[in-house]
Formats: C-alpha cells, structure tokens, sequence
C-alpha cells in the first residue's frame, strides 16, 4: 500500500498499475485492473484488498497529490511531452503510437497508427511515404488530427491543426538513423498500392537490397515528414466516478486560451 501510494504522488497513476511484491503480507503481485477496486488471486484475504482500496481513494482525494497531477500548465505541448515521457518510463506498449486522422475528397473521415517522431513547440512530428494514400489526404486538405492514449495512465491527448512538410534535409537526417531494413522497405514498398502477393512484396524488397547492397540507402524523393501545427489541443485524465479531467487549450495568434470542459 505503502509503495502504491508512492507510485500514484510521483506520477498520479492510480489505475492499471503494477504493484511489487508485498513480502510483509506472503501475498503475490496485485493488479490495480479497475478505478474502483482490486483485483487479486482468489486466496487474497480480503482485509488486504480492502486497504490497497482505501489506499488508492486516499490518495486520489489528497489535495497535494491531486494538485500535482492536475498541474496541466498554461501551454499544452510541454503537457504532451511531460506525459509522453511518462507513457515511456511506465512501459506503456507503443507509447509514441499516435491515431491519425484525415478526410476524403467526399469529406469521409480516415484514421490509422503511426508513430510520433518528435513534439516540440513547433507540433507533432511524424514521417511517411509521400504517395500513400494518408499523404495524398494531408497535401489536399491541409489538416489533420491526432490522439494519443496510454492505457496504464488513463490519459489522452488530441492535437488538430494545419499540415505541412518537413525541410527534406530533416527528413533525410532521419532516414539515415532508420534500421537498414526499414529504409530497404521505404524504396521497396509502393505504399498503399496493390500487390499481387506477399511474395511479390518481398521480392520487392530483395530488389531493393540488391541494388543498394555494400552501400549506404539514400532518402528516396517520395519518403519524409510532416509536421502538425497546432491550433487546438485536448487533455484528457481519468477520474474517480467518471469525473475526469478535459481540458482544451486554443490558439489565438500566439497565444494559447485554456479552458476546462464537463467530462
């Protein structure tokens, strides 16, 4: 109880945690699976589930550890950094994983998964193939969303903003940091393109490792990034009886408006 507590006021994970071994009480690992309550092996006694309950309600109603989670600050980008860098350091699965967003010409939405490669003040930084059916999507409408969610942190935050690309030489910089394997399949792979078969993908694949075999694996012109500026900016933060917190912060010029919405 003594080390949930520590856990919940260092970085105001309350649910989904992991619990070390509670040596003093002969119990296995618990698994904090639900806001409400614990769940354990069946042979838990139930006094110890009942104090890890109170434990995790005492500390979520703790104003000084409730001040200190809900510090959202005035800006919302050093917000996305700071819970991403948490996301990373409690192991959450593909915690730079991001939902994006674009529309058709019809105005249908689309959303797939891809993978945050830098937020700064700037926005939201991500890198893909310049022929895929999401780029065609970005450079026709010039604006896109996207959400990120940690599970293990019941939080989530969602950027909207306008697009545009990278500098090709940030692009090329990164390339040249990628796995020699992902740059191989950057040439091989006619993104979003039918193929006929797997096989012919992967031959694809050996025609790319041939023709740049003993060499270095350029950029190819149609691969780079793009970032997102954003305009709005959601947070959102698990609470006690679906009382969470959401908060918005809008830009004006260069200054962001903060406000707090119901849940």
């Amino acid at each position: 109880a003594r080390l949930l507590r520590q856990r919940v006021e260092e970085s105001g994970i309350a649910f989904m945690a992991e619990l070390p071994t509670l040596m003093e009480e002969g119990v296995p690992n618990f698994d904090v699976a639900s806001w409400y309550g614990v769940a354990a092996p069946a042979s838990t006694p139930r006094p110890i589930i009942e104090r890890l309950g109170r434990e995790i309600v005492d500390a979520l109603h703790d104003p000084a550890i409730i001040q200190k989670t809900r510090d959202f600050g005035a800006e919302p980008m050093p917000l996305l950094r700071r819970w991403l860098d948490n996301a990373i350091a409690e192991g959450c699965l593909e915690p730079t994983g991001m939902a994006l967003s674009t529309v058709t010409s019809e105005g249908r939405p689309r959303v797939r998964m891809v993978l945050c490669k830098g937020v700064s003040e700037e926005g939201v930084r991500f890198f893909t193939n310049y022929q895929s059916v999401k780029a065609s999507e970005l450079e026709a409408n010039g604006f896109a969303a996207v959400a990120f969610w940690w599970d293990k942190l019941a939080r989530q935050i969602r950027v909207e903003g306008s697009v545009e690309r990278l500098p090709r030489a940030e692009s090329e910089a990164y390339f040249a940091v990628r796995p020699r394997e992902s740059q191989l399949g950057a040439w091989a792979s006619p993104q979003s393109q039918p193929v006929a078969s797997r096989e012919a993908l992967d031959a694809l694949q050996s025609e790319a490792e041939e023709r740049f075999a003993g060499g270095p694996v350029p950029c190819p012109p149609h691969w780079g990034g793009y970032l997102i500026r954003p305009e709005r900016v959601e947070a959102w933060m698990g609470g006690l009886g679906r009382l969470h917190d959401r908060l918005v912060w809008e830009r004006t010029g260069a200054e962001w408006r903060l406000t707090r919405l119901a849940p």
